[in-house]
């Protein structure tokens, strides 16, 4: 675990105890995910406040109001980072907030935190995040009250290599503010937690007859299959498809925005699965649930009346890797002796490779450890404290709505792996929605996205898009040739022309057109010995033209796709371009793209 560095945890805590009511024992939680890891922390989180006799107020930062935050006296963040370094999207309202020029430096002097970021040490801006959010915090005067905590993909136990060590020192700075009354003791850590939920049973068809959330939330509609057609080879290892939907309602969106889908799960697993852990003869009767544990999340648009075979379909995922927190609930329902000392051995910190061993480095589902796990019986009650929600999935839009209005168009690589196992993979949501065909109906929601387009239509653009990185860049290009802006360039990137070249016909037609300039790099398709070729190495040999647009005459530049090493490499060839035909030194064209950035004319788009 890495920390900034505030003042010690003692004086921190201690220039906190003039503003903190011991009688309230209160905090606030607040988290910004992207994927979901932010909020299972924040759950763990607002379980240790219990423990510790607090009441913690849990909130997304995406429902919570700016404005709140100068009536906080507590406050705990969880903060995920996107791409290769932005925050994600549910902290922009905060952020914008917080970045006005005309907020006093003794803004927060009542506000003492602190910060848990999550990331990938594997990219430059590592949880840059949950460290700009501390800085600012700082400089309007709050008070830091522990180093801020990060957790690292990259460490072999995930987010939980850093999030164990960090919410003991949470705790002993949180016991100073907060003393135990006499007579009150803590909550024992490994104890069974109350259920987050009360479930009984409803009367026969119950669930026929309430409404699904999903469909009355008027963020989501409802959209039918038009297009699902496959877009690599048939002999290609990558499965890539083009989807359309069609819809009755006369959506909005702009270039860069994203469509939000709800998977469901194969109804063949569902049903092995229940049978599996016992629920066969129940999963089919109607069921009413009652949030008991508000500080506790429940999956998104859960409906108050269901079934437990809805719940494993539509709401919690039995696929996903289990986390250290499935194993600390498992161990209290396990039956035979021997499996509960190998869990409770798996928890403890002698046995977190072991556990490294058996579950992460294999992905081994949750599905499968409870295969072996078979002695294991679960209260109904229990099903959303141990198993994580299954998550809708967010997908870049890769059409224009002036083009295509009523319409959305997606890119999609069905993801399907090999782990070490050798049992084949499948991502839930692509596997899903690779099934559908033409007249099957979703509800899909649209997000605001990161990209906005330049107000001068004079403005260049260049678009460095590789694989399905392209979506994002097909809704841009298509808008503008739309428009009647013609300024636009692409640079594309695959491995062969003829097995995934995504939309190349479409690119080549409108080069024809003069309504783009488009440029390819097929990284196999070259003699065997010499380089490959890749986006940036186009972007290199294209480096006049991009001093031109991006020197002279101000282009935008978007870059999407996986944050690997490719938008670094794009910027440095940029930066080159800056460099060898703009006559400026290396630092000086480095803090002209950062500038470009802060001004907001390089924008990515790119996702890990």
């Amino acid at each position: 675990m890495t920390s900034s560095t505030p003042s010690s945890s003692s004086s921190a805590a201690a220039d906190h105890d003039e503003h903190a009511d011991p009688d309230e024992r209160t905090l606030t939680i607040l988290y910004a995910t992207e994927t979901g890891t932010a909020q299972d922390v924040a759950d763990r989180l607002a379980r240790l406040c219990r423990n510790l006799r607090i009441h913690a107020r849990v909130h997304n930062l995406d429902a919570y109001s700016p404005t709140e935050l100068i009536n906080e006296h507590l406050v705990i963040f969880v903060v995920s980072t996107t791409g290769s370094g932005q925050a994600p999207r549910a902290m922009s309202s905060l952020w914008n907030m917080l970045l006005r020029a005309d907020l006093p430096d003794d803004l927060f002097e009542d506000l003492a935190f602190s910060v848990f970021g999550l990331g990938d040490s594997a990219y430059e801006k590592f949880c840059w995040p949950a460290k700009l959010l501390g800085r600012r915090l700082i400089q309007l005067g709050a008070n830091e009250l522990c180093a801020r905590g990060e957790g690292d993909d990259q460490h072999q136990l995930g987010v939980d290599g850093a999030l164990g060590p960090w919410m003991i020192q949470l705790a002993t700075v949180i016991e100073q503010i907060y003393p135990l009354p006499k007579g009150v003791v803590r909550e024992a850590q490994d104890s069974l937690p109350p259920a987050r939920v009360s479930i009984s049973d409803a009367p026969p068809g119950a669930q026929l007859t309430r409404k699904d959330p999903l469909v009355a939330d008027r963020e989501y509609h409802l959209a039918t299959v038009t297009c699902n057609r496959r877009i690599t080879s048939e002999d290609w290892n990558q499965d890539v498809r083009h989807f359309e939907f069609s819809f009755d309602d006369d959506i909005r969106y702009r270039p860069g925005d994203v469509a939000v889908i709800h998977p469901e799960a194969i109804p063949a697993e569902v049903e092995t699965f229940l049978s599996g852990i016992g629920y066969a003869n129940i999963a089919d009767d109607p069921i009413d649930i009652r949030h008991t544990l508000e500080d506790q999340s429940l999956p998104d648009h859960l409906p108050t009346t269901t079934t437990l075979r809805e719940v494993f379909t539509r709401y919690v995922d039995i696929n996903a890797v289990p986390r250290r927190s499935f194993f600390a609930v498992l161990k209290h329902f396990a039956q035979d002796e021997l499996e509960r000392e190998k869990l409770e051995e798996f928890l403890s910190d002698e046995g977190a490779d072991e556990m490294y061993e058996y579950c992460q480095r294999p992905r081994r589902t949750i599905s499968e450890v409870l295969e072996e796990f078979r002695s294991a019986k679960i209260p109904r009650e229990y099903v959303f404290d141990l198993f994580p929600p299954l998550r809708p999935r967010q997908f870049s839009i890769a059409s224009s709505v002036k083009m295509y209005p009523r319409s959305i168009h997606l890119c999609i690589a069905i993801v399907q792996y090999r782990t070490m196992l050798k049992i084949p993979r499948r991502g839930v949501c692509t596997s899903w929605l690779a099934r559908l065909k033409p007249g099957d109906q979703l509800q899909i929601g649209i997000q605001k996205g990161f990209i906005t387009l330049p107000t001068n239509t004079k403005t260049p653009v260049i678009c460095v898009g590789p694989g399905t990185g392209v979506a994002p860049m097909r809704s841009v290009i298509q808008e503008r040739i739309f428009d009647g802006i013609f300024e636009n360039t692409l640079y594309f990137g695959c491995r062969s022309a003829s097995k995934d070249h995504h939309y190349g016909e479409e690119w080549t037609r409108y080069a024809s057109e003069d309504k783009l300039t488009y440029r390819v790099a097929f990284s196999r398709d070259g003699p065997e010995g010499v380089p490959r070729t890749y986006v940036q190495n186009l972007i290199r040999e294209d480096a006049t033209r991009i001093w031109r647009l991006v020197g002279e005459r101000d282009a935008w530049v978007y870059i999407s796709g996986s944050a690997n090493k490719m938008p670094a490499a794009v910027r440095a060839a940029i930066q080159h371009a800056l460099v060898s035909q703009g006559g400026m030194e290396d630092e000086a064209a480095k803090e002209y793209i950062v500038r470009m950035e802060k001004e907001g004319r390089l924008i990515e788009e790119c996702w890990s």
